[in-house]
């Protein structure tokens, strides 16, 4: 019979699993949508504004989702329901050539409202095993099998392709999401059979011998403010990659070879802090979000392609950060109770916070580039207090709880 300990470690390598099967899918989508819509008739400017909304319903949206999956604690259900509509909304994209691009930029909105529904509720049930087992680790483990599918979908429809590229460029692409399907139907197998095989993820949680309280922790919200700053300050891909090609420091044809680069590294760097985490607590994020901070001046001031490179590294060094040890945090400071709505929060606050930090970014750079890197610097630099000062409040109630305990 498995070990609890061990149980939960199998359970994570299952859900990182399905994590591989459904980035290949929607990463894959997204590598090729752009185009797609331009085939189908869109203008670059109805693209933006789709995919705009998309990510912000996408990460809004889950302030609700995670507050029903704690009221309901229907964490299956829901996030069944959530992989349903996220994964196959993109192989009916490939019916968009007989029903036009305004059929194909609804399911890309469909697409990102499945991933807020069931995001939360599925990030509840991993902090349970990740619990077990250390909450970096697990959530370490989660992002490295994230970043393997968010490579392999990409190159699957480069792959693709050019197999099929001899054909009309618009039959090309349908049958590239018609392929997606595949990725997709076997997601959704696996979370049935995750259902079925852990119907109460909840059990694995350990009882703590100094619980946090089922209330919101003061750490809580002084980690949320470190988290809108460092958002803030956190460059997206699509502005560095504009920035390469409008200062010619890479060949056009790099610049994906540079982002699976940083991909790379978000895998490698998510389970090198993640198992920090598990020791050094807030330490680990202060060290990880103050070496990616580095990263605009390379990026946005440096003059090779050495430079770029150096800054992507350091990037990716961040995003690593990002999708493990901050959920990781989100786990440790709160409880089990009301930890759906505590991932609702932070998403939504992190998605709304990089969003405006990525407009504003964008207005200075076509001002001034040494501006936006100055903002990018210090707004993540920001942070660094505010998540040390969590830590500390979160030592004190722990610190509290213990002379209590001996106390009794």
């Amino acid at each position: 019979m498995e070990t609890k300990k061990k149980a939960a470690y199998t359970f994570l390598v299952l859900l990182g699993v399905i994590s591989l099967f459904s980035d290949l899918t929607y990463e894959g989508a997204r590598s090729i949508i752009g185009p797609y819509l331009l085939l189908l008739g869109a203008s670059a400017a109805t693209v933006g504004f789709v995919s705009g909304l998309g990510e912000f319903i996408g990460y809004a949206l889950r302030l609700v989702t995670g507050f029903i999956s704690d009221k309901t604690r229907r964490y299956w259900f829901i996030t069944i329901l959530g992989y349903t509509i996220n994964l196959f909304a993109i192989p009916l994209l490939a019916l968009g050539p007989g029903l036009g691009w305004v059929y194909a930029c609804v399911l890309l909105v469909l697409e990102r409202f499945g991933k807020a529904i069931r995001h939360p509720a599925k990030n509840t049930i991993a902090s349970f095993a990740a619990s077990e087992v250390g909450a970096g680790k697990g959530f370490a483990l989660q992002e490295a099998m994230d970043q393997i599918g968010a490579v392999l979908g990409p190159l699957m429809l480069f792959l693709t392709l050019a197999v099929k590229g001899r054909e009309e460029k618009l039959s090309a692409y349908a049958f590239s999401f018609l392929i997606l399907g595949i990725p997709a139907v076997i997601t959704l197998a696996l979370v049935f059979f995750a259902r079925f095989k852990y119907p109460r993820p909840h059990e694995f949680e350990k009882d703590d011998p100094n619980p946090v309280p089922k209330r919101f922790h003061r750490a809580y919200w002084f980690y949320l403010v470190g988290i809108a700053f460092l958002a803030a300050g956190f460059a997206d891909f699509p502005l560095m990659a504009f920035h390469f090609a409008k200062t010619g420091l890479l060949p056009d044809a790099l610049v994906p070879v540079l982002y699976a680069v940083a991909m790379g590294v978000d895998a490698v760097a998510a389970l090198v802090f993640g198992r920090l985490y598990d020791h050094r607590g807030m330490g680990a994020i202060v060290l990880s979000s103050l070496i990616s901070a580095f990263f605009a001046p390379f990026v946005f001031l440096g003059h090779s392609a050495v430079t770029a490179v150096v800054g992507m590294v350091l990037w990716g060094i961040g995003m690593g950060a990002q999708e493990s040890i901050l959920k990781a945090a989100v786990t440790t400071i709160v409880s089990k109770e009301k930890r759906g709505t505590a991932f609702g929060i932070f998403n939504t606050a992190f998605g709304a916070f990089w969003f405006l930090g990525s407009w504003l970014m964008g207005v200075l750079y076509d001002r001034s580039i040494l501006a936006l890197v100055i903002f990018s610097f210090l707004a993540q630099l920001a942070a660094l207090p505010l998540f040390s000062h969590s830590g500390r409040l979160l030592r004190r109630t722990a610190e509290a709880s213990s002379q209590t305990s001996a106390g009794n």
